[in-house]
């Protein structure tokens, strides 16, 4: 089995310094853990020669020469790296991409910048929503239906009895091409869309209250309720309204709350 001449450094109390001066080598990579380095190289003669100077400037770091077996050392020491954000660039690794939305402000409810908007959001990202069918009742801006395109529902249906609202909801399905997403103008109480695996519905509490049975009756058996934009006082009424449907998740912020139910 191959394997790749490194230098295992502990007891780094300044880090930066010890990385500038890595620039100097010729170095391959470096799997920076928070108790020990490992630095990597090309050759065991570059390792040798970045030994031999690093414990020359770094008197108090313990500097081991090792080979490590390659198993995927790249890959497993690169495994928990992150999305970061600097300014309005962002770097991410494969299975960390950020998902953005971007939304023109209008009339239409939901910009993501309303809590009720935001536990929703977060609501969605608990569910594996792969190839099952999404119901946005109320859509508003459409924020929400994209979202659970974009997480990767097969299909997504908003529907809004506020034309303008859908009007705007199709503008923002413009600047996201990659959500696919199907606007109705009605009414749930008279044009029920069908029915799915999660149906959201970030109204307010009375509007929960007054459609709950059209809201049960558009998920399907075994299926998912996202509720959201009630407040904590309403809280009672609107589970009374969806008993007995069992609380699977709740969340909070500020007064606002966002249960799942099942």
């Amino acid at each position: 089995m191959r394997t790749w001449p490194a230098l295992e450094v502990g007891g780094l109390s300044q880090p930066d310094f010890f990385q500038a001066a890595l620039t100097d080598f010729d170095v391959t990579a470096i799997d920076d853990r928070e108790d020990l380095w490992r630095v990597f190289f090309h050759t065991a003669t570059e390792r040798a020669r970045a030994a031999v100077a690093l414990r020359a400037e770094f008197h108090d770091l313990s500097i081991e020469c090792v080979d490590i077996p390659d198993e995927d050392w790249a890959a497993r020491s690169q495994a928990n790296l992150r999305a970061i954000q600097v300014g309005n660039i962002i770097v991410a690794p494969p299975w960390d991409t950020p998902i953005t939305i971007v939304v023109q402000p209008s009339m239409g409810f939901g910009t993501g910048h309303h809590a009720s908007t935001r536990v929703c959001l977060a609501a969605l990202q608990r569910l594996d929503l792969r190839g099952l069918d999404v119901i946005d009742a109320g859509t508003g801006s459409g924020v929400l239906a994209m979202a659970a395109s974009l997480l990767g529902a097969a299909h997504v249906i908003g529907i809004d009895e506020d034309g303008d609202a859908v009007g705007a909801a199709r503008e923002n399905l413009e600047l996201n091409p990659r959500a696919s997403v199907t606007l109705r103008v009605g009414d749930l109480r008279s044009a029920a869309p069908g029915s799915a695996n999660v149906v959201l519905a970030n109204l307010t509490g009375a509007l929960l209250v007054s459609a709950a049975p059209q809201l049960r009756q558009l998920t399907k058996s075994g299926g998912r309720l996202i509720l959201s934009g009630f407040v904590t006082r309403e809280e009672r009424d609107v589970l009374q309204a969806f008993a007995p449907l069992q609380i699977e998740h709740r969340a909070q912020e500020e007064e606002w709350l966002c249960v799942t139910l099942r």
